[in-house]
C-alpha cells in the first residue's frame, strides 16, 4: 500500500508540474518568471492520505474528564437532568409498588417472581428512555458515583431532592389509586408499600448492603468499560434488580434505593427500620463503586 501510494504521489505531482509549464509557456512568461510571481491558483494541492491512517485519537491521547469538578447548577442541561430524575423515580416507584399492591389485593395474582420482573422491566425501560439525559433514580447510586469522582459533588443535593420528591409523589398517587388509607403500619388491613425487615434489623441491614453492592458493581461494570455494548446496559441492570428482588424480598424487601423506601414511609408515616434503608444501600453502593475503581478495567467510555 505504501509503494502504491508513493507512485500515485509521484504521478500526480508530475502531471501538475507539466500543466504549470504549459500554462506559463502559453503566456510567454518563461523568461523572467520567478517563484514569487506564481499564483496559488496555478498550483495543484494534493492531500493524499493512506488508508491505514486512523482518524480516531489514541486512548492515551484523549484527556480524562474530571467528573468531580463543579458544574453549573443554573443551566438548561442541568434542569433537564433533574426533570429526568424526577420522572424516572416517579415511574420506578409507581410501577414497582403498584405490582405489590395488586398482588396483595388480588390473592397473590402477580406472585413474587412477577413483582421482581416488574421492578427489573421498569428500570430497563427507564434507562433506555432517559439514559441519554440522566438515569440514576437512586440516591445511593448518585452518592456512590460522587464519592469516586465520577459525578459532580455540587449536583448531589439537587439529585437526591428530586428523587425523593418523585418517590413521594408516586406513593401518594398509589395511596389514592388503591385506597390504601387504613392502618398499613400495623398491617391490620392494607399492605404497606414501603420497606421493612421481616427478621432482625441486622439481617435486613446485611441483605440491603449486599444486594445494593451487587447492583452497583454491575452498574459500574457495564457503564465504564467497552466490554458491553450500550444497547445491553439497561437489560443487564434490569435483570440484576429482578434477581435481587427474587432472593432478597422476603428478608428485607429488596429496596436497594433510599428514595424508594423513604417516599412511602413519609406518605403513610411508617418509619419502622427506615434507618436501614437509608444507610445500608448507600454504604453498599459506595463500597462497590470503590471496588470497581480499584480493579483493572478496559478503556472507559466518555459520558
Amino acid at each position: 500500500k505504501l509503494k502504491k501510494a508513493s507512485n500515485v504521489d509521484q504521478s500526480s505531482y508530475s502531471l501538475s508540474f507539466l500543466f504549470l509549464l504549459l500554462r506559463l509557456r502559453k503566456q510567454n512568461k518563461m523568461g523572467d518568471m520567478s517563484l514569487s510571481n506564481i499564483n496559488h491558483e496555478d498550483a495543484v494541492a494534493l492531500d493524499i492520505k493512506p488508508s491505514y491512517v486512523s482518524e480516531t485519537p489514541l486512548p492515551f491521547l484523549t484527556p480524562n474528564k474530571d467528573k468531580s469538578s463543579s458544574s453549573p447548577l443554573f443551566s438548561l442541561h442541568f434542569f433537564q437532568k433533574l426533570i429526568a430524575e424526577l420522572v424516572g423515580t416517579y415511574y420506578l416507584v409507581f410501577a414497582g409498588c403498584a405490582s405489590i399492591a395488586v398482588n396483595a389485593q388480588h390473592n397473590n395474582a402477580v406472585t413474587l417472581v412477577g413483582i421482581a420482573v416488574v421492578w427489573g422491566l421498569v428500570v430497563m425501560v427507564l434507562i433506555y428512555s432517559l439514559g441519554h439525559i440522566s438515569a440514576h433514580f437512586n440516591p445511593a447510586v448518585t452518592i456512590a458515583l460522587a464519592s469516586c469522582r465520577r459525578f459532580p459533588l455540587n449536583q448531589v443535593p439537587a439529585y437526591i431532592a428530586v428523587q425523593v420528591i418523585g418517590s413521594i409523589s408516586a406513593s401518594a398517587t398509589l395511596r389514592l389509586l388503591f385506597d390504601l388509607n387504613n392502618d398499613v403500619c400495623g398491617k391490620k388491613h392494607d399492605v404497606f408499600l414501603g420497606s421493612y425487615p421481616s427478621g432482625s434489623d441486622l439481617q435486613g441491614f446485611a441483605m440491603e448492603f449486599i444486594i445494593t453492592a451487587f447492583l452497583m458493581f454491575v452498574v459500574c461494570a457495564v457503564t465504564t468499560g467497552n466490554r458491553t455494548s450500550a444497547e445491553l446496559e439497561g437489560l443487564i441492570i434490569g435483570a440484576t434488580i429482578s434477581l435481587n428482588v427474587i432472593f432478597g424480598a422476603e428478608v428485607s424487601g429488596s429496596s436497594m434505593n433510599p428514595a424508594r423506601s423513604l417516599g412511602p414511609a413519609l406518605v403513610w408515616g411508617c418509619y419502622k427500620g427506615i434507618w436501614i434503608y437509608l444507610l445500608a444501600p448507600t454504604l453498599g453502593a459506595v463500597s462497590a463503586a470503590w471496588i470497581c475503581k480499584l480493579l483493572p478495567s478496559t478503556q472507559k467510555k466518555e459520558n
